[in-house]
């Protein structure tokens, strides 16, 4: 399945830059054809607005969203450091990407449109399935993630990078724009739980699409690491590299502060319905307003990061997590809320592109699996922490959730300006 039994020509990373260059069209149209359907899919299962307003037609408790808010922001990122050893000694990224991909990754996406039809005569069983599938989903992505990262980097060059994410983040969120429409239509106009069903299944057909327009990527092949490190031994040195390199460790701290001040992300919705009531139609009209500003900012910051680089971008996503959480804590209607997932979104666009390939530029081809590793497991450990923390404070009050999120939010851009320098000019 990782395609070790068939030969492959491995080259030097001078032949590896040519071919690259010379593939470079071809491979931003289907990585292109690849990011956008997968991100259509991910707007129809979205874990801010759609997600949340599922699981509150099957109970009125906070812990399932505390959960489906821990999984949805910890389980991609936290198994990462676990398979980066492995990965490090693969020639063939795209192997793993996409064989091994599609049953941690889509497979379970495939079985969730299933899972409502229980929900009006077994709804707590529907909600444990729906976050053990859920859970599948989001820690098997986790477990390839490495493998995409570092497949991408060989397709794109650090001055490309940038455009490539933010053109396809764009038009991922300008489709799903209309995508978010037509859900809102949905849930207006059919009935619970078939208009879950109808939401599901074309997200199922969307990263399935997604699935195989990875197949004809052409992936530069380069030389694995040649010695076999134990889990043990690599573990064991994991410290040394944090101790030799101080701007990456500062930047992993920053970066996990900005992980746990998303602890109030999840509870957007919840909020909005409870406070203000809120129609399931107007959450759909989040979700669009949300992916506005994540076209936006996809667009704009992709271009801006390759000139100016990421750490500047960064900063720049934080801050519109600062007016995402004040938003939220000052609000006196549910209009607020169309300009504060608007911050949110413009966040979510900044971050997909700048938050994972700032990452690359801190090394050479030969650790990188290791650092994106390290980065991506830590943020998951302050993902899966935050919506714990979050779902406590949402018990004493969304308000108080909301401050606590405002003040960590600025902690972390503060780390950012002061304590990080752009990897890329060092």
């Amino acid at each position: 399945m990782l395609g070790l039994d068939r030969l492959r020509p491995v080259l030097s990373q001078d032949a590896a830059d040519a071919e690259r260059d010379e593939n470079f069209r071809w491979n931003v149209a289907f990585n292109s054809f690849d990011v956008v359907t997968f991100h259509v899919g991910i707007n129809l299962i979205s874990a801010t607005t759609i997600l949340p307003l599922f699981i509150s037609k099957l109970s009125s408790s906070p812990i399932p969203l505390a959960i489906l808010a821990m999984v949805a922001q910890g389980g991609f990122f936290l198994p990462q450091l676990f398979t980066a050893n492995f990965i490090e000694r693969l020639d063939h990224k795209k192997a793993m990407v996409v064989n091994v991909g599609f049953f941690t990754e889509r497979l379970p996406i495939i079985l969730i449109p299933f899972i409502p039809l229980l929900a009006l005569t077994r709804p707590m069983l529907t909600l444990i399935l729906f976050l053990l599938v859920y859970s599948w989903f989001t820690f098997g992505g986790g477990i390839i993630a490495p493998a995409w990262q570092d497949m991408i980097a060989r397709c794109f060059s650090p001055t490309t990078r940038g455009r490539f994410f933010g053109i396809t983040l764009f038009v991922g969120a300008f489709i799903g724009v209309g995508i978010a429409s037509w859900a809102s239509h949905v849930l207006e106009t059919t009935l619970f739980p078939n208009s879950f069903v109808l939401l599901f299944g074309v997200a199922a057909v969307s990263f399935t699409l997604s699935w195989f327009f990875l197949m004809p990527v052409r992936e530069p092949i380069t030389a694995g690491r040649e010695s076999i490190v134990s889990t043990r031994d690599y573990f064991a040195d994991l410290p040394s590299l944090l101790r030799a390199d101080h701007n990456f460790r500062n930047f992993l701290i920053a970066r996990f502060f900005v992980a746990l001040a998303e602890m109030g992300t999840g509870f957007l919705t919840v909020a909005a319905i409870q406070t203000f009531a809120v129609s399931d139609g107007t959450v759909a009209q989040y979700t669009i307003v949300t992916l506005i500003g994540q076209t936006m900012a996809s667009l704009l910051m992709g271009f801006f990061s390759d000139k100016f680089g990421h750490h500047l971008s960064m900063q720049i996503s934080v801050l519109a997590l600062i007016l995402v959480f004040a938003g939220a804590w000052l609000a006196t209607g549910p209009l607020w809320f169309f300009a504060i997932f608007f911050c949110l979104g413009f966040y979510t666009g900044t971050r997909s592109v700048s938050g994972m390939l700032m990452v690359l530029e801190f090394t050479g081809p030969e650790k990188r699996p290791t650092y994106v590793g390290i980065a991506n497991t830590l943020i998951g450990v302050g993902s899966m922490a935050a919506p714990l923390i979050g779902g406590g404070l949402a018990l004493l009050g969304y308000n108080w959730l909301f401050l606590t999120s405002t003040l960590v939010s600025v902690v972390a851009v503060l780390m950012l300006r002061f304590w990080v320098k752009e990897p890329r000019f060092v």
